[in-house]
């Protein structure tokens, strides 16, 4: 229910928006990456890129670059899961071991609580 609640006045509102903003700037944009180019290189005619796509491009680099950053952040905390888990899995079986054994601490503690109440 809270994703619908999400999409509908989240993201369908952003994705409206998205779509005016394409339609607003349609420009054609020179992208060049070298800042020591002559101006007069740069207004060549017929070379350019709709400026949407270009802050779409990098919008998009931005959010990847984002998203490998926190990947490679979360990485100790996801090595000290594997840790926990691992050591959990084997205290679980260490104690059905010990349940199964007929005079192991836990069976006689378990059949003295039983009898007091």
């Amino acid at each position: 229910m809270l994703r619908r609640i999400v999409g509908w006045f989240v993201l369908v509102p952003l994705c409206a928006a998205l779509i005016v903003f394409a339609l607003a700037n349609r420009q054609l944009v020179v992208v060049n990456f070298n800042p020591l180019a002559p101006v007069e290189a740069l207004s060549s005619p017929g070379v350019g890129v709709p400026l949407f796509l270009v802050l779409f491009a990098v919008l998009l680099i931005g959010v990847l670059l984002g998203g490998i950053a926190t990947w490679f952040a979360q990485s100790p905390h996801r090595r000290d899961e594997r840790h926990f888990k691992r050591e959990t899995e084997r205290l679980h079986r260490e104690l059905e071991v010990a349940r199964r054994s007929p005079e192991s601490p836990v069976t006689l503690a378990a059949q003295d609580f039983a009898q007091t109440n």
